[in-house]
């Protein structure tokens, strides 16, 4: 078994008066391709900034290869994790290629011209995403699917072993959806770690290997999807019946 990238243990985190989540206890280990599940406003996308480190919990500690998080530095926390924001709009109109070797900046720091080392990076990461050929166009103009590949790109550049994605497949369409789920299980397939957040469950039966369930301010789940995410579970998280529907290797909930 893979020693884990990431553990949390203990974690709590409160908005003045509102706990979001408290003992929260969870690893990460390479090949893992997580999509924490939740409500809106289940507390997913502060969970994920308080691992980050861009929010300070309120109680727990995170470890990043065994060294707690508030120790390091910013840029050493990005040589091992990089983020990919749920929507992004730059200031000026970069192309790809730009916004890309963007991610190179934790290696190579701030006064340093990219080497023919950071662009060969830039050239796998681009390939690897299926995406060379938009190198040059500015990429304010790409599709929403388009852009979230871009932003995975400028992620592995980074040489990150973990990738976190903040509901990542929002305003794609059903196609961009099921071909972002595709690369990233690739990813995991390379020896990465992907977590995702989303508050949609066939999204997690379609693109995971894990499952973490956030609900009520607690995680109440974690394992495979189609173990975990049942209409039970439908029911408690979103307070509406529904019946569960399994064929071959898929699983779809109507409602009732």
């Amino acid at each position: 078994m893979n020693p884990p990238l990431l553990q949390a243990e203990g974690l709590g985190y409160r908005l003045g008066a509102r706990t979001l989540f408290e003992n929260v206890s969870l690893s990460i280990a390479p090949g893992d391709c997580i999509a924490l599940l939740g409500a809106n406003g289940a507390g997913k996308s502060t969970l994920m900034k308080v691992l980050l480190g861009l929010l300070k919990p309120g109680s727990g500690q995170v470890q990043i290869n065994g060294q707690p998080l508030q120790r390091l530095d910013r840029r050493s926390i990005a040589r091992q994790l990089a983020y990919v924001p749920q929507s992004h709009v730059p200031s000026f109109p970069y192309t790809v290629g730009q916004i890309v070797t963007q991610g190179r900046l934790p290696i190579t720091g701030l006064g340093r011209a990219p080497a023919a080392a950071d662009l060969d990076a830039v050239g796998r990461a681009l390939q690897a995403m299926g995406i060379e050929h938009l190198a040059a166009r500015t990429y304010t103009e790409l599709s929403g699917g388009e852009r979230q590949l871009v932003l995975i790109a400028r992620a592995l550049v980074q040489e990150a072993r973990l990738i976190l994605l903040d509901e990542p497949v929002t305003g794609l369409d059903f196609g961009h959806q099921l071909r972002l789920l595709e690369r990233l299980q690739q990813l995991a397939a390379r020896g990465l770690a992907i977590l995702t957040t989303s508050h949609r469950p066939e999204q997690a039966l379609a693109g995971a290997n894990r499952a973490w369930v956030l609900h009520e301010g607690r995680l109440i789940a974690d394992g495979p999807p189609h173990q975990v995410i049942d209409a039970a579970l439908m029911q408690r998280l979103y307070g509406v019946p529904v019946r569960q529907i399994d064929s071959d290797h898929h699983r779809f909930f109507v409602p009732l």
